[in-house]
């Protein structure tokens, strides 16, 4: 599959995905809660580091409807900019969080490919989203996100890991799962160190393992 239909191909299954939870989850909107509860324990943890980032100012990578925004980022973050390339998703995202709402940043529309990154945040939270990029683009995307770091700020990585050794291609939604030992070189490709991890609890047996990932430049 060439570059091009790898992204058009994925662009396409979420242009038919209803703007709802249960849409942007794939149909396990009942983990929504369980989800939010784990995300928020890791946070804290980062939060409570001896050198943790501010709370001015966060993105929301792939931010769908806003569901992490709304349920997670809000509640800590002074403002927290949204990125979505399905223009459906972000105009649902300004209903569900209010387009008056004071913590609501900038919105853009577009894939994390091609972004580029004008501000400096405290924390880049990228929850399943990233298996729609290829190794390359998340390699350079995981680059400029790191650039786009402030002082002592973290880039925050919630996805599902594939359990063998092997990367794992969904042909339906047009991403890959890749396993833990590849997340681990790109992640060092892009100049980024792992200062946590957590793997979340309470999930249904039959979907991936889904792990979380704190990283900061390296020194």
């Amino acid at each position: 599959m060439t570059e091009t239909t790898f992204y058009k191909k994925a662009a396409k299954y979420w242009a038919n995905v209803p703007a709802t939870i249960d849409g942007v989850l794939g149909g396990f909107g009942h983990i929504t809660d369980i989800d939010i509860e784990g995300s928020k324990k890791f946070l804290n943890y980062i939060l409570s580091l001896e050198q943790p980032p501010k709370t001015n100012l966060a993105l929301d990578c792939g931010a769908g409807i806003g569901r992490v925004s709304k349920n997670l980022l809000m509640h800590y973050f002074v403002k927290v900019d949204l990125v979505e390339q399905d223009e459906k998703f972000i105009t649902t995202a300004k209903q569900l969080l209010g387009e008056n709402n004071a913590k609501l940043g900038t919105l853009y529309q577009i894939g994390l490919q091609h972004l580029k990154l004008q501000k400096k945040y405290d924390m880049i939270w990228c929850q399943w989203v990233l298996g729609h990029l290829n190794d390359y683009d998340l390699i350079t995307f995981l680059e400029r996100c790191n650039q786009a770091l402030a002082e002592n700020g973290v880039i925050i990585v919630k996805e599902n890991i594939a359990p063998s050794d092997e990367i794992e291609y969904d042909d339906e939604d047009s991403s890959v799962t890749r396993p833990y030992k590849l997340m681990e070189k790109i992640f060092e490709d892009a100049n980024l160190r792992v200062i946590a991890t957590d793997i979340q609890s309470g999930f249904p047996d039959d979907i991936y393992p889904v792990h979380m990932f704190a990283l900061a430049p390296f020194q």
